[in-house]
């Protein structure tokens, strides 16, 4: 399921879904084995068993492709503690993401050699600073609607910064310790 721009849920068709996890599975799997400038169109459709009309449906071309699924990815995560229904005080869920990329260590590698942890970042940033948002209406009722987005934003950005130093220090100490080293900064604002 998904929502249209309208916010209304539309159903979506499972043989698209398989279609694009396919694509997206043989593109990240291609991303462990050469860059993302030396992976083409035809190496994910190869890889996959899609036709090229059948990617030519869904995207653009390889970025298009790429975007999507990290897109799809960083939404899923931050909006995470809502889905399960969370009712602790955590506003993001930075233990089960960093847990994430713990796990996915080959793959972050391979976007940093690409050039493409920006995008990681950026769409992770704004996609974690909408969750976060969500978050604080009940747990700061006193701000306004702007004062509360920019606080998310502001934490949605702590988080990546945290990530980094995180990775460039071993990813140490371990991932569920700095989930509760980011909500102890965040119950000191």
């Amino acid at each position: 399921m998904s929502e249209n721009s309208q916010g209304s849920v539309e159903k979506v068709d499972p043989r698209v879904v398989r279609t694009r996890d396919k694509l997206g599975d043989a593109l990240i799997a291609l991303l462990l084995e050469k860059s993302f400038d030396a992976v083409t169109v035809q190496d994910v459709l190869d890889r996959a068993g899609v036709s090229r009309s059948t990617f030519y449906a869904h995207y653009r071309d390889k970025n298009d492709l790429f975007l999507s699924d990290v897109d799809q990815f960083l939404e899923s995560m931050a909006t995470l503690l809502e889905r399960a229904g969370d009712r602790s005080g955590r506003v993001a869920p930075v233990g089960e993401f960093f847990a994430h990329i713990a796990e996915s260590q080959d793959i972050y590698r391979a976007m940093v050699e690409s050039g493409r942890i920006h995008d990681l970042r950026e769409l992770g940033e704004a996609h974690f600073a909408r969750g976060i948002e969500e978050r604080l209406v009940t747990r700061t009722p006193g701000l306004t609607k702007q004062e509360r987005a920019i606080q998310a934003y502001a934490l949605a950005g702590s988080i990546f910064s945290l990530l980094t130093w995180w990775i460039n220090h071993g990813m140490t100490p371990c991932a569920r310790e700095m989930d509760e080293q980011f909500h102890s900064q965040v119950r000191r604002n």
